[in-house]
Order: structure tokens, then sequence, then C-alpha cells
């Protein structure tokens, strides 16, 4: 499909997607939603896709809804697929996705990101953002309620009682805040930020092996929701037990002892081991 709401780059392994409706300072339609998942989709069946960075078109990251519709933006009622029960939150349907990654995501958040803009970023594995960038969680000063699954994520990644204070307030705050409450990782002067992400990215590229980081992404992400570190001790041992018998696992030594660049040969493509029966994400209902 041709993006209308996105564009796609894909320069040296790493694929940058950016979010494209600068005039809106990207507002999250329905439409951008759907070309997220399916670059997506692309991303993960292409090989030479080892890392993907999100940014935004213009001087913001993304506004949060577009509010176009006024009054009536968030009511669900009148839409064709709420005959069917309860509509899925499509901000929701992209955060799942990005969880269900089997490459990094970095986000390069290069202005406002507000609402789902804020949310969105959550299941990135690294966020960095301008350093005059604002953030804000400002669901409850519209009438709503957060989405896109951060009532799981937010307080994973910045603790509950931070968590609470931005969700309860709903105010919008600055990138050095974010910093100190660990939503962020680093702040960048805006003609950087993508430089920095970058380099985050060709230390990826440059040094691991695609199927490791695969795993180890869903791994650590997944663990998240373990109730006892027994189960990951069972996902690390069955790790181990597939990928120490790999020939990534051999170049990756081989490499070392000759003091030479790893050439790893397998590909994310061709699939990953089981190594967490069990952990299978109940269907929306």
């Amino acid at each position: 499909m041709d993006f209308e709401q996105i564009t796609t780059e894909l320069t040296e392994r790493v694929l940058t997607i950016t979010l494209n409706r600068p005039e809106r300072l990207n507002a999250w339609t329905p439409t951008m939603a759907e070309e997220l998942i399916e670059a997506y989709d692309r991303a993960d069946a292409d090989d030479e896709v080892r890392v993907i960075i999100m940014t935004g078109a213009g001087r913001g990251y993304c506004a949060g809804a577009d509010l176009a519709a006024g009054g009536e933006t968030f009511d669900q009622r009148a839409r064709e697929s709420a005959a069917a029960g309860i509509p899925r939150d499509n901000g929701g349907r992209f955060t799942l996705r990005v969880f269900d990654s089997t490459k990094p995501v970095i986000a390069a958040i290069n202005g406002p990101a507000v609402g789902v803009g804020a949310t969105m970023t959550l299941p990135m594995d690294i966020r960095l953002a301008a350093d005059d960038a604002r953030m804000g969680f400002v669901f409850a000063r519209r009438g709503i309620v957060p989405e896109a699954c951060s009532s799981w994520f937010l307080p994973r990644v910045v603790g509950i009682s931070r968590a609470m204070e931005w969700v309860a307030t709903g105010r919008v705050f600055s990138a050095q805040e974010g910093l100190e409450g660990g939503l962020l990782r680093s702040l960048h002067p805006p003609g950087e930020l993508l430089d920095a992400a970058h380099a985050i990215a060709r230390e990826i590229v440059e040094n691991t092996a695609p199927v490791s980081v695969a795993l180890a992404r869903r791994m650590l992400w997944t663990m998240l929701g373990a109730e006892h570190p027994m189960l990951a001790h069972r996902a690390d041992s069955r790790g181990m037990f597939y990928r120490g018998q790999s020939a990534d696992a051999s170049e990756g030594i081989t490499a070392f002892l000759e003091k030479r660049a790893a050439e790893f040969p397998e590909r994310v493509s061709d699939g990953l081991p089981e190594i967490m029966p069990g952990f299978l994400a109940p269907e929306f209902e």
C-alpha cells in the first residue's frame, strides 16, 4: 500500500518511520494507525530492517488524536464497527503491534507528544527527545481515560506514583521532567536528535545477532508481567539451550576470539524458537 500519513526510509538497515501530517502536528487518525501497523508488518518480514526509529515531520511528534470532529471525536456509538460490540481502540492495536515487534524500536520525540502521541511511545524500547519537547497524558482533561494499553505500559516504565501523577493531573510537562521521571533516556538539541537515535541504532546493527535481539526483546517485555522469577528462569534456560547450539553462537564466539566483526548468519524471518510456552495473549472480547 502507498502511505498517505506516514513516510518510511531504510538506510543502513535502519528503518525510519515518520508521522507525516505536519500541518496538524501529526495528529493521530485511523488512517495513520492502519498505516503504522502495516509498516511494522513489513518491517518484521524484511531482514534488511534491523532497527526501527519513529519520529515526526515538522515541529511536532504527535499532538494526539485529531479533534476535527469536535465534541464527538471519541463517541464511537455511530461507527459501523460498534455494531459488533465494544470497538477496539486503534491506539491499542498499534501499541500491541509494537509490543510484538521482532525489531527494537527507538522513539525520537522531536516535539510535542500529547495523548496518543505520548502513549504510542511506551512500548518502544528507547525514547530520546528534543530538549524543547513537551509531553502529556491529558486524557482526564478531555473527559476520557488513558488508552493504547498505557494503563499497562506506563506504570511499568516509570512506576505507579509518577504514572498516576501525570495521568491524574493531565498536565503537559517538559522533556526534562520526562527524563527525570525515567520516561526518556536522554535529551538532545533538536538538530542532533535523529543523529543520536541513529548512533544507538548503528551500535545494534553492527554488533548484535538479529535473532538474539528479537528473542531478548520478547523476553524482557513479556517478563514485565510474570508473577515469579522462575518463569524467567524457564525462558532463559530454553533460550540458552536453543541459541547455544545455533550458528550465530558459534560465529559470535569465533569472531570474538579472532578479534574480528561477527557475520551472524541466522535471520528473524526464519522464525524464533518458542521459549515461553503458556504466555499467549488473550483474545479481545
